[in-house]
Order: structure tokens, then sequence, then C-alpha cells
């Protein structure tokens, strides 16, 4: 149930996390969003970040074996980094519909995939 609800908290922390890093990308289309300034997008983006954090220190300190969780710290980054990019490619594709996933990208994705395999094998 621990490793479940840490996966869930990091895709909710992954979710906040593009958006506040990339969404302006996107929001800039928006007649009253192109109209701000860097300093303005940028405190956008930390209050958006801010929901990241709520998520991502709840999820490592519920999954990390040092508090009673199942992965140590390493597997816990690993798993954040291919939620990261998995949350980032949906993103993309939703999102900006102008990007396509070649593959290249799908090659990367399995190399990602035996990372988190390799990660877990003992």
């Amino acid at each position: 149930m621990k490793a479940v609800l840490t996966i869930g908290l990091l895709i909710l922390s992954n979710s906040f996390m593009i958006i506040a890093w990339y969404g302006h990308l996107k929001f800039a289309e928006l007649k009253w969003f192109s109209k701000l300034g860097l300093i303005s997008i940028i405190l956008i983006s930390w209050g958006i970040a801010l929901f990241e954090y709520m998520f991502q220190v709840p999820a490592n300190r519920i999954g990390y074996s040092g508090n009673g969780g199942p992965f140590s710290l390493i597997q816990l980054k690993i798993i954040q980094e291919v939620t990261t990019l998995v949350v980032f490619a949906v993103f993309t594709l939703v999102v900006f519909k102008t990007e396509t996933f070649r593959m290249n990208h799908i090659i990367s994705f399995a190399f990602l995939v035996l990372a988190v395999y390799f990660m877990f094998k003992r």
C-alpha cells in the first residue's frame, strides 16, 4: 500500500511540477497571461510549485525505507525521474499538440524501464 501511495503522490507532484516548469509556455497563448512580465510568471510558477512540494515531500517520507517505506533513497530517486519523464511526455502530447512522439523517444523510454528494472534487481 505504501508503494502505491508513494507512486501516486509522485505522479501528482510531477504533474504540478511540469505545469510550473512548462505550463507558462502554453499559457502565453492566453491574452491576459501574455502581458505578464517574467517576474510575474516566475511567481505564478512558484505558486504552482508549492503544490508539487505538498505531494513530493509526503511521497518521499512515506516511501523511504528509513521511515518504514518500501524504497531505498536511490530507488525513490529513480522512480521520481521516470515519473517525471512519463508525466512530461503525456503533458507534451496532450497540451502541446505540435510535438510528436518518435521512435527514438520510445527507445529512450524502454531504456528507462530497464534502468528501473536493474535498480530494483538484487
